[in-house]
């Protein structure tokens, strides 16, 4: 498994898993990112931070460290 920063632009993958402690793991699940969810990665910034990723059908920003957190197939 890798993380969901491993994950080039263009490229669509499924959650297997996602970690991390309290108040950060249940905001990512809110956002609708749950185990089995495929996630597409549209843009990534100039720099790495943020990445745009197509979810459930509308698009959201995550941070390299809420990517770090989430573990992808």
């Amino acid at each position: 498994m890798r993380n969901l920063r491993e994950v080039a632009c263009g490229e669509t993958v499924r959650v297997e898993a996602v970690t991390g402690a309290g108040a950060v793991k249940r905001r990512i699940m809110d956002m609708g990112i749950t185990r089995g969810t495929e996630i597409y990665v549209r843009k990534v910034a100039p720099l790495g931070d943020p990445v745009e990723v197509t979810v459930r059908g509308y698009e959201l920003s995550l941070r390299k460290a809420d990517l770090e957190t989430i573990f992808v197939s």
